[in-house]
């Protein structure tokens, strides 16, 4: 811990519409970094969030509060404003105050009209995806603003992420209350909207007239509440510098500071667990592909790398299209080349919208486990068998070690899985018969067939560790493979290439991703980097797609040594991105609003 730097403030307010209520990657930044911001500020750190009854069942804990917190509950109820205190049973258990601001909709028009007559906001044809954050986000300031006036001689701080929140820091701002003022982009709305419709965001930036664009697509009251936000706080702040080079165009600031994302280093895998943990989490995998592919041919399943990508479905986004066009390239390429006597079995997990597991899927899991089942009721003998075999140095026979009844009862197990056919490219039947992922992989020529080097696995559900499958959670699929991939066009920071990372697993990003440039100097000249970063900033999709299929093509080279190498590398640079490291940048930007704000 950097105690180095103090906090300026007396006490600290962090707003999100992710405190106990997960929807994106915010929820990561807020619940990893808790425990350092309650370092640093003590009893006097409170979150504050929406309150959603069933969304803060097991994660928060109400408890009576304290009779002046009391007083002001009571005094915003009177306004419509129902405030839950308690705390959020995450690492630290910080005070956390969560709003119920449904009896407070009323002021919905005369919350619209202030923000236009102050910031020029236009709201006149919002919807509800618009006003309900804007009412949160108010009535959240209206509750600082009772702190404010009851503790008069205390220092405060408030921290406002994402457009969600900005409508909060705009009424302090208006009502020039002594309070610092940070306001956090993770991702511009504008920006994020135009990499979705697969526009060329980076390349446009120079020049561009936001506002104009916003009304363009129908985000503007978002962007517009966004940019008022930037603008009106005292320190604005980014996640990322590739984040911070889209505000300075789209919202008119340049970042203050780089709030970059971090986790705790602590709660993951030693140097002397990463290797073990891989080979458990491997192994399950290795049987998944087992009874996979073999109903329709084999290969050595010892010899095969496993490939992953995660992520939201975002095609274009995501990189999915270049990950499943650089596999097709590496296809070709593995197949007319000597030099390699490796399979790649490459994963898309990405959740969709399903109608169920494929039914010869299921079957064959359960002939499968018959298989296993009948062969575990007499591996005790077996075992028994091959030692004696060994000590009495003699060469071992199949009809030594299996009695006749057993390769007969093994034989027929195996016959009934064999299948007619490919293998699948999905594990499940998709809901959509057009699907973009689907269409991507035959077009790459992607069809698993038995002279295929690379084959293909499409896992369009979630990873909870019991989904009739793998039963495998996020973090162990992650464990069991050799190479994370997440070749991103638009990824303000990029929390998956770090996990993969601090769990000891080599990854590829781009430096289009908040990661890949936090990492990508420091990188560069490494042999054995453990992250790779690829150039695509600037780049054309064919540049990069080759880029990605050369780099793929090399990893498939790698000793065992080198890859070995390469997740301990991961794994050390991850440390760099501990929150103990990265927590100062926080404190930092909370002093200097604070000085603004005097």
């Amino acid at each position: 811990m950097d105690f180095e730097i103090k906090p300026k403030a007396d006490i600290l307010f962090e707003i999100s519409w992710e405190v106990c209520n997960k929807v994106g990657g915010i929820y990561t930044v807020v619940v990893s970094k808790a425990s350092q911001m309650l370092s640093y500020y003590k009893e006097n750190y409170f979150l504050i969030g929406p309150y959603f009854s069933e969304k803060a069942r097991g994660q928060f804990q109400e408890i009576v509060p304290p009779d002046d917190i009391k007083g002001i509950f009571s005094r915003l109820e009177q306004e419509g404003i129902k405030c839950h205190y308690g705390k959020w049973l995450i690492e630290g258990e910080p005070k956390t105050i969560l709003i119920d601001f449904a009896d407070f909709f009323g002021q919905k028009n005369q919350i619209r009209n202030e923000l236009w007559e102050t910031s020029k906001i236009d709201t006149l044809n919002s919807g509800f995806d618009f006003d309900e954050p804007m009412i949160f986000s108010w009535a959240s300031a209206k509750l600082i603003e009772q702190f404010i006036l009851l503790y008069k001689d205390k220092k405060i701080v408030c921290q406002f992420h994402e457009w969600l929140c900005a409508a909060g820091l705009i009424y302090l701002k208006n009502r020039n209350l002594k309070t610092g003022l940070v306001f956090t982009t993770h991702a511009t709305r504008l920006g994020r909207t135009l990499a979705e419709l697969n526009l060329p965001l980076y390349s446009m930036l120079e020049g561009v007239d936001s506002d104009q664009l916003a009304y363009k697509y129908n985000i503007y009251d978002k962007h517009q509440l966004e940019k008022a936000a930037a603008q009106a706080s005292h320190v604005f702040t980014t996640v990322s510098e590739i984040t911070g080079i889209e505000a300075q165009y789209i919202l008119s600031r340049k970042p203050d500071f780089f709030l970059f994302n971090g986790l705790d280093i602590s709660k993951f895998p030693s140097f002397e667990e990463i290797v073990i943990k891989h080979r458990i989490q491997r192994d399950r995998i290795r049987e998944f592909i087992l009874y996979y592919f073999t109903p329709y041919y084999s290969f050595d399943v010892k010899e095969t790398l496993l490939y992953t990508l995660h992520g939201r479905y975002e095609f274009r986004n995501k990189g999915i299209d270049l990950y499943i066009k650089a596999l097709g390239q590496l296809n070709q390429k593995l197949k007319t080349s000597n030099n390699s006597q490796k399979t790649i079995v490459a994963f898309i997990f990405v959740p969709s919208n399903v109608r169920g597991i494929k039914p010869g899927l299921l079957e064959a899991r359960e002939i499968y486990k018959d298989i296993k089942d009948y062969y575990e009721e007499i591996s005790e003998e077996l075992k028994q068998n091959i030692l004696y075999n060994l000590v009495s140095n003699r060469n071992i026979s199949q009809s030594e070690l299996f009695t006749k009844t057993f390769l007969r009862e093994i034989k027929s197990r195996i016959l009934r899985l064999k299948k007619t056919g490919l293998p699948p490219v999905s594990t499940h039947d998709l809901a959509d018969p057009n699907d973009i992922i689907l269409k991507a992989i035959k077009e790459a020529g992607l069809e698993n067939k038995e002279e295929d080097k690379v084959k293909i696995i499409f896992y369009p559900i979630y990873l909870t560790g019991d989904d009739g499958l793998l039963h495998l959670n996020y973090y162990e699929s992650i464990q069991g493979s050799h190479l994370g991939v997440f070749p991103s066009f638009y990824e303000p920071w990029g929390y998956t290439a770090l996990e993969a990372a601090a769990l000891g697993v080599s990854s590829v990003t781009t430096d289009l991703s908040g990661f890949g440039r936090f990492f990508k100097e420091e990188n560069q000249d490494q042999l054995q980097p453990g992250i790779f970063i690829l150039d695509r900033f600037g780049k054309q999709d064919d540049e990069v797609t080759d880029s990605l299929s050369d780099f793929f093509y090399r990893f498939s080279q790698f000793s065992h040594q080198d890859r070995v190498k390469n997740k301990l590398r991961a794994r050390e640079m991850a440390a760099k991105a501990d929150w103990s490291i990265l927590i100062k940048n926080y404190i930092q930007a909370h002093n200097l609003a604070l000085e603004k704000s005097l």
